[in-house]
Parts: C-alpha cells; sequence; structure tokens
C-alpha cells in the first residue's frame, strides 16, 4: 500500500484525485498507476485502469488472476467491473468510498453472482488514504 500512496502523490502532483495503484506479482510490481482523469480528459483515467493495462503489458496476458491489486480508494463500479473482467486474484484497498464504491461503499459487485470472486482486503492503511483525499479536498474547496 505504501508504494500506491506513492502513486497516489504523484495524482495529487498534478491536482488530480489522490489515488494510486499498485499490482504485484510473485513479489514484483508489474504495474502502477494514478487517476489521470482532468490530466488525459478521459473517464477512463482511473489509477486502477492504469495500473492494470501496465501489468497486461508487462505479463503479455490479460489474465491477472495470481496478482494482487492495492489500491488508495475501494474501486469504482467500472474499475471493479475491470477487476472482475481481469481477473485478478486479490484487491487491497485503502480507504472507502461511500458515495461511488463498488467493493462494500455502496455496493459490493464482488458478491455478486458473477463467475469470478477475486479475495478482498479492506481498510489497509484507512486512514492514511482517507486523509491524503480529504486533505485534497480542502485544498480544492480553499481554492
Amino acid at each position: 500500500m505504501g508504494l500506491a500512496l506513492e502513486q497516489a502523490e504523484k495524482a495529487r502532483a498534478l491536482g488530480e484525485v489522490p489515488v494510486g495503484c499498485v499490482i504485484v506479482r510473485e513479489g514484483v510490481v508489474i504495474g502502477e498507476g494514478y487517476n489521470r482523469r482532468e490530466t488525459d480528459k478521459t473517464v477512463l483515467g482511473h489509477a486502477e485502469l492504469m495500473a492494470m493495462k501496465q501489468a497486461e503489458q508487462t505479463i503479455g496476458d490479460w489474465r491477472l488472476s495470481d496478482c494482487t491489486l492495492y489500491v488508495t480508494l475501494e474501486p469504482c463500479p467500472m474499475c471493479a467491473g475491470a477487476i472482475l473482467n481481469a481477473r485478478v486474484g486479490t484487491v487491497v484497498c485503502g480507504a472507502s468510498d461511500l458515495t461511488f464504491g463498488a467493493c462494500g461503499g455502496v455496493m459490493n459487485l464482488f458478491e455478486e453472482a458473477f463467475g469470478y470472486k477475486p479475495k478482498l482486503y479492506k481498510g489497509v492503511r484507512a486512514e492514511e488514504c482517507a486523509r491524503m483525499m480529504t486533505a485534497f479536498f480542502e485544498e480544492v474547496r480553499r481554492k
């Protein structure tokens, strides 16, 4: 999660919502990403999607079943759907998202009757992840 927080800091430095993600396979980081929606002007600029794309390129396959995805904020429905489709083995989340969270915040797509269910660990370094988000939005409101 520390590496995911480093990625989130990169997003914050660009003025993006500070969400970071890393994907690990056999102890090696194979994908990393941070929010780039505003920078790239795309709804697809989520940290998880950036990290999954890089991981898939790294291993030469779209299946990430033997990987662990670490993300500082609970995935939204779009990212949770991509996680399911990529067959990510384990998902580790930091802060909960009570507005768009699809891993327990608003709903949990991982508990639905899809053909695949990743392992889910929530609340890892949650306070640190949440503080980063809170500080970012306080700064936005001040401006």
